[in-house]
């Protein structure tokens, strides 16, 4: 039976293809399915993938580097038969995967094919060009030999002036040598010098030696030790120098020599030395993956395509083989051509014809109506749904008629229906293990980064025998949300308030309902309600200036009725000095000290203060810290000291005078010489000190959060808390009895404050995993015992405080004590271990010490008086030994006779100490110190002697200058417990053990696994946002893909048929083959369509082996392939990169704006390969408690270089944006007002050495996001950095306007994003002295997209420089233009005598996006004028590509705009046909103009210098933000947003005659025009090149003109009929089709 049917159904299949292809295949010739290919290379050459290999398992574990190069010298020779990419690929995969366990092993693999560290070498090749370029060359290496690369150098040099980012290019090899070591002093290139040099390492060395420097990226041998000198091998594995070197170095490192360190680098020139598989990937460009090609269907209502005949394309290499596997209408082809391989040709063709003949870019409304269910069903129901909606959203104009008569399912209806009444249909949202990501900006380098974050943690986890149950639960908890509101709890007797506004008779008249809070008001006004709501208490020294400003500033706000209430916390700086002297101890002495009259000012103007307010109230107690500070204002020099002894005397009288009932002076000298309120003033800086806020020197505390005291930072604190307040007040929580600052500080006070323990949130905290590093074979931390409070010793301890502690130091000691008290003071929650280290050298004494310490706390931690014992250890040890100087060498034995003296009074066996401490082994003890040292540095990145706490990860550096107390142990203690532990210990805790020995169960080992496991979960970068994806019915618009053995969890809501549904659908899948995530999908597509959602065609670029050829060493790398494109409608390609990519075309024949593929004759695949020509640097600056600094100037360079680009930063969010390339940068801020001005603050640490420049490594594709924070220098405070008086400017300009390359515009050349640098051709040069262009400069700026704009913006240049006699600068928007552009605009500025520079700009992320091309190209236009081009480009005129000049452009440079930013053409009225299209003199547009004309876009005039000083930039974005996602409005982007901005950024109407277009103007003013656009015309839709030959006489002449020139460049023959063709022949080749000159070629 089957057969029968199988043969029937055969007959029909033949039948079908016979018939359809009776009449196709007579047109099949011409009608050839096309296909496109787009591919991305980046600009450095290709890298050597067996390094990368290195690269990739050095980010799992450092150590693994190493092995993986063990394991590659032992092995290398084995299966030489690797005589092929592919081949070298799996041997490489093999070894790499060796090392790791599933799944990292797979996304090991699949990283390697992506070729994500391809970066990270590039790097090394910068440092190594470095390390080459810094030598004048040593006597005895041989100079003959190395010259040659010497000289190479200098050219690559050379170049690089031209390409200032091309700082990665690969080294030549110096003089054949391919590896080198460097050792800051000196460059061996042979290893007999090397191992001379390892004889004495020290000696070689000079008085100017300075030791190369170690990055935190680079590979430092494990066995290296730290102190010795280091020696960086630059070379490659593979090489036969490399395993010499290495050898050699390994055995010197072991011996303690030398810190060895490599860096991977395969000079060019050297890729014969290396064995088959190093070489692999430098051969070859290396073709990137991880990103979207659109193609999307052209609106061609107004016909602007090119007419031009294309030159034949140049084919590139072999196009793919086209997937026959996909279905396509229901038939599978690669099956049926495995059964009837005879009729190959014919089933082809009929597939063919089916793919062609479906493409659909309209349906009916009915056919719409349920096309996003249908959609979902149709996946849903699919074998491989993954595979399925792929197909259906990147083929979609293809497959949607047949989507839409399919039968729709009621149930999938109702569920998606019923699921959008809780999320808004059409939102795509995605979580990771329960981690929203934010879908607009995920891109596959990304994705893969997290997964493998979650995937190493996943493993680490296992290894600890946690269940895999826990192992998910733990993945997937979200920290509690970042609550940074820590409020330092001040309540205590020592606050002094000025008012209260529940009680004083002041405020009485106002109203005391707290609703009033919730009452809408004006920006800016205030809600008086009489309630102590906001508690403004300055922590001040009144003996400071700042705190006696603030006390002015106290009252001024008081007497001005702000609804605050104030108070004051004194303090003496100088007595807090003392108890820092003391220990944290109130000193003893302190009443003598004081004898000395006048000795500390600030405690005597706190007694003073204090007598005042007790007999004569508050009031006047404040009014004498402001006299005493009017009186040191009128004194002689007010701005540099305090306030002097008479001032203080002086007020005291003056203020009680008019109340005193004795005189004031005997109530004075009686106060000074008794002393009184000592013991009270004491207390109040003791209180200060206590709480931690001397270190703001004049803080505010708003309700108990931290601010600085000026009154901006009042009023924004003010304003940050009042929706908190307000939040609290509606739901009921606070009412008219609640004590607001009882309730505050009662539920998040903190009774200590430490800036570096509380980071702001714009620093984060650094934590390193602990986890990862037990995992070593012999870790440090595996040696750890714990020191416990008394009685706590069986408890588990959450929280685990990490001690490094230098014994040779009084910080180190002073650390180690704190710690101590810490613990004796009680903690139910923490435990204390000690990292001790230090080169105590030949004192053994520190060494005993040590030892007691490790006896006491493995042997008798559970004794009840050991802290005890410890305590009084360290106090005799550090005045004995540390403090004394005295010589120490024969006191050993009396060191061990008081250790067992104080063992014996705390009840510790003291014959245990003296047997075990006399048989010491010293060199023992030694190495392992300096074990412990190196594993600081190297885990940690501590130097040898920083003391630190490390708390469950949480590394903290301790300042040399700061104190650290056991107070802030605890205040660590509580926050880390509340923010990131407490959860782990709840998950922890319900644990099952079930790999684990009951008798090892201890808590010892619980509190070990909460360490490790709250340690690492820190080091996720992933955000702290989740949703509810359970609420959601998943039964039958769902895919759900279950694995149970996966420790990743995807969750995800999609909207298959949106441009992120695309994207998505891509990555889903990528994860699904690499490791088979569990994952559950939920569809929400749109539910009643008006349009097709989606009107492209699209590819996500993903890397496979099959990239590796299987016959030879070539790599071809990923490429999108669009196979069987619509042959007749025009299509428009878009590349939908990662956010920090900036790509160009690099070869693209055809115009890739719009493509007809029928057009292409012969070839069979388009091709256009595009380049990724920098990464986007970003980043936001800003200034504490203010905006941010506008125009503040930064520039990046590297260190030979400093300013390789520049930027500034704009007011919104403090954005800023450069290029850059993989490397090591440096930022900092320009020379000038910038730098005169600021100053970069250092992150966290708060140095006081303030870095002049800031260090960045950009090692991956995935860019950079700073924070940058500057300070003004002191004395600056109240300067601006823009000066608004153009004079300044002006003048600075003068000089410099003739000499081009003066300094200031060089500074300002190879501008933002970094702009092509300047390319001034030589003839303008000799012009300019000939005579024969001369005056200023007119600089005119212009975009173009496609080959027609191309075409016209020729023709504007031409007729711009044909009507002037100036010189002339054109500046380009680089984004948009094709390669043959770039490739002939050089040739033409040399022949015509202009200057040229193109220049870009990144689209900001927060900036709302546009999606279609033409609507990004009108934003260029406009929305970023002030930070595109040059700071030294003072005035730009705007014109349109398609406009002819018939005007001098300079009359229009030089006219006088009245000082507005910018100047437009009013649109002309004198067309009448055109009335029913001028909306804006109807509706929203009259109302909003109030009698201001509407502008036209196509010539327009910026004042830059105007523009930047009004914010006009900044104002517009504004406008635009707002405007933007309301999909209506702005429908001209870049005409209708200046319009509409026109009452805050004021335009300047230009003469009517400056822009003359058909459309609009009539041809009465036509002769008066001096510029002409081709404005479309809505009304006959005319195609633009028609227009142009009808419209504007001299159009034809300058176009031949221009098109003569380009063919000559290009070496093409001008084609006959493209000589100047009158209007009315082009009237007859448009409109018929058949001729040669057809529009519609499509410039293909």
């Amino acid at each position: 039976m089957e057969t029968r049917f199988r043969s029937g159904f055969w007959a029909l299949v033949a039948l079908i293809v016979f018939l359809s292809l009776s009449g196709y295949l007579v047109s099949a010739q011409s009608r050839q399915p096309k296909n496109v290919q787009v591919a991305v290379r980046a600009k450095w050459s290709g890298t050597p993938l067996l390094l990368e290999a290195g690269e990739l398992l050095s980010k799992e574990w450092k150590n693994l580097f190493w092995e993986f190069i063990e394991l590659w010298l032992h092995t290398e020779n084995e299966d030489a038969d690797s005589h092929t990419a592919k081949n070298c690929l799996k041997k490489i995969i093999k070894y790499g995967q060796s090392l790791l366990s599933e799944p990292l092993a797979s996304v090991f693999e699949f990283s390697l094919t992506l070729r994500s560290a391809s970066p990270r070498l590039v790097l090394y090749r910068q440092l190594a060009e470095e390390s080459l370029s810094s030598f004048p060359l040593t006597e005895d290496v041989n100079a003959n030999s190395v010259s040659g690369g010497i000289s190479k150098i200098n050219e690559n040099m050379e170049s690089k002036k031209v390409e200032p980012l091309l700082v990665g290019m690969n080294p030549s090899s110096p003089g054949g040598k391919c590896c080198w070591v460097d050792t800051g002093g000196a460059l061996f290139f042979d290893v007999a010098e090397l191992v001379a040099w390892l004889r004495n390492p020290n000696e070689l060395a000079g008085d100017s030696f300075q030791p190369p420097e170690i990055y935190e990226f680079d590979h430092i041998h494990f066995d290296s030790s730290i102190q010795s000198p280091v020696a960086i091998l630059y070379g490659a594995l593979g090489t036969e120098c490399f395993r010499e070197f290495h050898v050699t170095l390994v055995e010197a490192a072991k011996e303690g020599k030398v810190m060895y360190v490599v860096r991977p680098v395969l000079p060019s020139g050297c890729e014969s030395t290396s064995g088959h598989c190093g070489t692999i990937g430098t051969g070859d460009p290396l073709h990137l993956g991880g990103y979207g090609v659109e193609l999307a269907l052209k609106n061609m209502e107004y016909k602007a395509m090119d007419d031009s005949a294309i030159k034949k394309g140049v084919t590139l290499e072999d196009p793919h083989t086209e997937d026959l596997s996909q279905e396509v209408r229901g038939f599978i082809f690669s099956k049926i051509l495995e059964r009837k391989p005879e009729l190959a040709s014919e089933v082809m063709a009929f597939r063919d014809y089916l793919l062609s003949s479906t493409v659909s870019d309209t349906l009916d409304v009915w056919e719409l109506k349920d096309l996003g269910h249908q959609t979902a069903q149709r996946i849903v129901q699919a074998s491989d749904p993954l595979q399925s909606m792929q197909e259906i959203n990147q083929n979609f104009p293809s497959v949607v008629s047949s989507l839409s008569r399919m039968k729709l399912n009621d149930s999938v209806k109702d569920e998606i229906i019923a699921n959008q009444r809780m999320i808004p249909p059409g939102k795509s949202l995605m979580a990771l293990d329960g981690a929203l990501i934010n879908i607009e900006d995920i891109d596959l380098y990304m994705l893969v980064d997290m997964v493998h974050q979650e995937l190493s943690l996943a493993d680490q986890y296992r290894k600890m025998k946690i269940p895999p149950s826990t192992v998910r639960k733990l993945l997937s908890t979200l920290p509690p949300p970042e609550s940074n509101m820590f409020r330092v709890d001040f309540r205590s007797i020592h606050v002094h308030y000025l008012n209260n506004l529940e009680v004083d008779a002041r405020y009485k008249r106002w109203r005391s309902t707290l609703n009033e809070i919730l009452m809408p008001v004006f920006p800016g006004q205030l809600r008086y309600i009489r309630k102590n709501l906001f508690h403004a208490v300055f922590v001040l020294d009144p003996a400071s200036i700042c705190g006696l400003e603030s006390i002015d500033m106290i009252i001024s706000l008081y007497e001005n009725n702000l609804p605050m209430r104030f108070g004051v916390i004194l303090y003496s700086t100088n007595f807090i000095k003392k108890i820092e002297m003391n220990g944290g101890e109130l000193p003893l002495a302190s009443v003598e000290t004081v004898n000395h009259i006048g000795e500390d000012m600030s405690g005597l103007i706190m007694r003073l203060f204090i007598y005042i307010k007790e007999n004569h109230g508050i009031q006047m107690a404040f009014q004498f810290l402001s006299n005493v500070n009017r009186l040191r204002i009128d004194s002689m020099d007010p701005a540099e000291d305090g306030p002097e002894m008479h001032h203080v005397e002086g007020a005291f009288v003056e203020t009680l005078l008019p109340k005193a009932k004795s005189p004031p002076q005997d109530t004075l000298l009686k106060l000074e010489k008794e002393q009184t309120f000592n013991e009270q003033s004491h207390e109040s800086s003791m209180f200060v000190f206590k709480l931690g806020l001397v270190k703001l020197q004049c803080g505010l505390l708003m309700n108990g959060l931290v601010y600085d005291s000026n009154e901006e930072a009042l009023i924004n604190a003010m304003n940050d808390e009042l929706p908190r307040i307000q939040e609290q007040v509606y739901f009921g929580h606070i009412n008219s009895q609640t004590d607001v600052l009882e309730k505050f500080l009662s539920e998040s006070g903190i009774q200590r404050y430490n800036p570096q323990i509380i980071a702001d949130g714009k620093i984060k905290p650094r934590f390193i995993s602990l986890s990862a590093l037990t995992l070593g074979k012999e870790s440090v931390l595996n040696d750890i015992s714990y020191l416990h409070s008394p009685e706590t010793i069986d408890d588990v301890k959450p929280v685990t405080h990490l001690l490094a502690v230098d014994v040779t130091s009084k910080k180190g000691m002073k650390l180690l004590r704190e710690g101590i008290r810490y613990l004796i003071g009680g903690s139910k929650n923490a435990r204390l271990g000690m990292l001790f280290s230090g080169n105590p050298g030949a004192d053994s004494l520190g060494l005993l010490f040590v030892k007691v310490f490790e006896i006491t706390s493995s042997s008798y931690s559970h004794k009840k008086r050991v802290l005890i014992f410890l305590d009084q250890l360290c106090s005799f040890y550090e005045r004995e030994y540390i403090l004394a100087s005295s010589s120490i060498s024969e006191s050993n034995q009396a060191f061990i006779n008081k250790v067992c003296e104080l063992a014996d009074e705390n009840g510790l066996p003291s014959k245990e100490y003296k047997s075990t401490l006399s048989a010491i082994s010293v060199d023992k003890m030694a190495s392992h110190l300096n074990k412990v040292a190196q594993f600081l540095y190297r885990q940690l990145g501590l130097d040898s002697g920083v003391s630190a706490v490390i708390t469950n990860g949480r590394v903290i550096r301790l300042i040399d200058d700061s104190t650290f107390l056991s107070h802030d142990l605890h205040l660590l203690e509580t926050v880390e417990f509340k923010q990131r532990i407490k959860h782990i210990v709840e998950i922890i805790e319900e644990v099952k053990w079930e790999d684990i020995d009951p008798d090892m169960l201890t808590s010892k080992l619980i509190s070990d696994i909460i360490m490790f496991v709250s340690s690492s979960i820190a080091m996720r970068d992933r955000s702290s946002e989740s949703a509810r994806f359970d609420i959601l019915n998943a039964e039958y618009s769902a895919v759900i893909l279950n694995n149970e053995n996966s420790s990743i969890h995807i969750d995800a809501v999609i909207d298959p048929l949106s441009a992120s549904g695309q994207k998505l659908s891509s990555l889903l899948q990528v994860l699904w083959k690499c490791i088979q995530p569990s994952m559950r999908l939920v569809l929400n597509p749109l539910s009643s369509l008006v349009d097709l959602p989606l009107k492209n065609y699209y590819r996500y670029v993903v890397p496979t082996t099959d990239d590796f050829s299987s016959t030879d060493y070539t790599v071809h790398g990923p490429k999108a392939f669009f196979a069987n494109m619509p042959l007749t409608k025009t299509l428009t390609m878009n590349l939908d990169v990662p956010e920090p990519w900036l790509v160009e075309p690099v070869i693209a024949v055809h115009d890739l704006d719009n493509m007809l593929l029928e057009n292409l004759g012969d070839t069979r695949t388009l091709q256009a390969v595009f380049e990724l020509e920098a990464l986007v640097l970003t980043g936001h600056c800003s200034e504490k408690d203010h905006e941010p600094p506008r125009g503040l100037q930064l520039i990046l360079g590297t260190k030979s270089t400093t300013h390789l680009v520049d930027t500034l930063v704009m007011a919104n969010l403090g954005y800023w944006q450069m290029k850059v390339s993989p490397g090591v940068w440096y930022l900092q801020l320009a020379p000038g007002r910038s730098s005169e001005l600021y100053v970069l603050k250092e992150d966290g640490d708060g140095n006081q050495d303030m870095p002049l420049a800031k260090r960045i490594t950009i090692n991956d594709l995935r860019g950079k996001l700073v924070h940058l924070e500057v300070v003004k220098k002191k004395g600056m405070e109240h300067e601006k950095l823009l000066v608004s008086s153009d004079d300044d400017f002006h003048s600075q300009k003068e000089g410099n306007q003739k000499s081009w390359n003066s300094n200031f515009l060089k500074w300002a050349s190879g501008f933002i994003g970094g702009s092509e640098q300047s390319k001034k051709s030589e003839s303008t040069s000799v012009e300019h002295g000939n005579g024969g262009r001369h005056g200023k400069t007119i600089n005119i700026f212009s975009i173009a997209s496609g080959h027609l704009y191309e075409r016209f913006l020729k023709i504007m240049i031409l007729s711009v420089l044909k009507n002037t006699h100036r010189p002339v600068k054109f500046w380009f928007i680089k984004n948009y233009l094709s390669p043959q552009f770039k490739d002939v605009i050089p040739h033409m500025a040399q022949e015509y005598g202009f200057e040229y520079e193109l220049i870009t700009y990144k689209w900001p992320t927060w900036l709302h996006k546009q999606k279609e091309k033409q609507r990004i190209i009108w934003a260029y236009k406009i929305l970023f004028l002030d930070v595109i081009f040059p700071l030294s480009l003072e005035k730009v005129i705007f014109v349109d590509a398609d406009q002819v000049v018939r005007a001098d452009m300079g009359e229009l440079y030089d006219m006088d705009i009245k000082g507005r930013p910018l100047a437009y053409t009013p649109f002309c009225d004198n067309n009448k046909d055109m009335d029913g299209y001028r909306f804006w003199r109807q509706g929203f547009w009259m109302e909003h103009l109030r009698g201001r004309p509407y502008h036209i876009s196509a010539l327009y005039v910026v004042d830059l210098v105007k523009f930047r000083q009004t914010a006009a930039g900044d104002n517009l974005r504004v406008f635009y933000e707002n405007l933007s996602k309301d999909p209506n409005s702005l429908s001209n982007l870049d005409q209708d947003l200046p319009n509409y901005a026109q009452h805050t950024v004021p335009i300047f109407s230009l003469p009517q005659e400056w822009l003359w277009c058909e459309s609009w103007c009539g041809n009465a003013t036509k002769s008066k025009a001096k510029t002409i656009d081709l404005c479309n015309n809505p009304m006959t839709k005319e195609p633009k090149l028609q227009g142009a030959r009808r419209i504007v006489a001299e159009w034809p002449d300058l176009d031949s003109e221009a098109r003569r020139f380009t063919a000559k460049i290009m070496g093409e023959d001008v084609d006959r009929q493209e000589q100047a063709v009158s209007p009315s022949q082009s009237q007859n080749s448009v409109n018929n089709p058949s001729s040669e000159d057809m529009e519609s070629k499509a410039e293909l």
